[in-house]
């Protein structure tokens, strides 16, 4: 992909991606990183909204400022990955990627060595999904299996590694 793609304002006028990430980067960083005082998260919703919007096919003037549809992209994505970390937080909290949670470096082994130990595939949903913070449709399309798979594979791998940890708890 292009950061030199055009994309047409509501003025009429169009803009480079690049031209538009020069502009909106720091506005965009600093609205997110406010609401959530992570600053890779921050870093990451940025890079993601722009991402998406050389993806995209969506905007149009006629549906009112640039600004405003890119600061949407931005919450919206913003909100995806807190629901995810949050998800994954009370699912799992060794693979929340917390800082503010200090992990032993035993409890990050047991939970190294209890993903490593699942099927193959699951393996890889778990992987794609929570370390490369990847939706089901993108980890879907990676694997090349539809999303229906990707959430079967991820709930019998969570259940295995919840039932996993929990008896690696309790030999402890």
């Amino acid at each position: 992909m292009s950061l030199n793609r055009e994309i047409r304002l509501e003025d009429g006028c169009s803009e480079t991606v690049e031209t538009l990430y020069e502009i909106y980067r720091e506005p965009l960083y600093k609205f997110i990183f406010r609401y959530t005082g992570d600053q890779q998260l921050s870093i990451d919703v940025v890079q993601d909204t722009f991402e998406k919007l050389l993806k995209s096919r969506h905007y149009s003037p006629e549906k009112g400022k640039f600004k405003t549809y890119l600061f949407q992209i931005a919450y919206n994505t913003m909100a995806t990955k807190l629901k995810r970390r949050k998800k994954i937080w009370s699912l799992l909290p060794f693979l929340a990627s917390d800082s503010s949670v200090a992990i032993s470096v035993d409890a990050k082994l047991s939970v190294q060595k209890a993903v490593q130990q699942l099927p193959e595939l699951q393996r890889a949903v778990i992987l794609l999904t929570y370390y490369h913070d990847l939706t089901q449709k993108e980890t879907a399309e990676i694997l090349g299996v539809p999303v229906g798979t990707v959430k079967s594979r991820l709930h019998h791998a969570m259940k295995k590694l919840k039932k996993d940890l929990e008896v690696d708890g309790d030999e402890n």
